[in-house]
């Protein structure tokens, strides 16, 4: 199973991430396009250091919120949404084009994400802005319970998506993750090697409610932020080989 993660996230003089250190034992990184983090000197050297570990680069658009790290949901149009995804997809793809790379896939940041997945219309705009696009990228979306529900909708639009599991969060029974305001909602580290475990041995995770739910994943997240988090990485990597 192939390991993605949020990188590219720092602004100006706020470094967030350990990118230097985590991108070695990934294999695709989802890079900030400038309007959740980012900003054009991290960007390029974020590109540069994917290019150099031969890591696959994703577009990692959000909504337009600095101040609030993309993490609020901002009502928009299809249109406005379909813009905002452009000018970011945009973004990448051009200053990675300039380094010889390519963007290969999509995957929404923070509110987005979440609206994207509670909400068809909000899905739908984002399946259109891929579709629309000017040569075919994938959509990265969260693995649920109603996959064939969200395959539906992007087979409409000729879209291929790519469906990920999360490494250290608790699912709900469908598929969801547990908002992070509940109790156990973060995995600590036994229990995240626990959930890698069964999800490449038996492709289940186990639910808050103790019950097995099976989830078809393509990539797994996770997350690079502390020493500690990376060093975990380097254990999921070894289980995923």
């Amino acid at each position: 199973m192939k390991l993605n993660c949020d990188l590219g996230e720092s602004f100006a003089a706020w470094k967030m991430g350990l990118d230097d250190e985590v991108m070695p034992h990934i294999d695709m990184a989802n890079i900030a396009c400038g309007f959740h983090a980012s900003d054009p000197n991290t960007l390029q050297q974020t590109l540069s250091l994917a290019i150099q570990h031969k890591v696959t680069i994703g577009a990692h658009p959000s909504y337009h919120d600095l101040i609030g790290f993309g993490r609020r949901s901002i009502k928009h149009s299809e249109q406005e949404i379909i813009n905002l995804m452009h000018y970011q997809i945009g973004a990448i793809d051009g200053m990675a084009q300039s380094q010889g790379a390519l963007v290969k896939y999509v995957k929404p940041h923070g509110a987005l994400y979440n609206d994207m997945m509670a909400n068809d219309e909000v899905f739908s705009a984002v399946v259109k802005s891929i579709d629309r696009y000017y040569r075919p990228l994938k959509l990265m979306i969260l693995s649920t319970a109603d996959n064939e529900r969200y395959q539906h909708i992007a087979s409409k639009y000729s879209v291929d998506l790519l469906f990920e599991a999360f490494a250290d969060r608790r699912y709900t029974d469908k598929g969801r993750l547990t908002p992070r305001t509940e109790p156990g909602a973060v995995l600590n580290k036994q229990q995240v090697i626990e959930q890698v475990t069964l999800l490449i041995t038996e492709g289940v995770v186990i639910s808050n409610n103790d019950n097995r739910l099976t989830l078809k994943a393509d990539t797994l997240c996770v997350h690079g932020d502390n020493i500690e988090a990376v060093a975990l990485v380097k254990e999921i990597k070894a289980l995923c080989r």
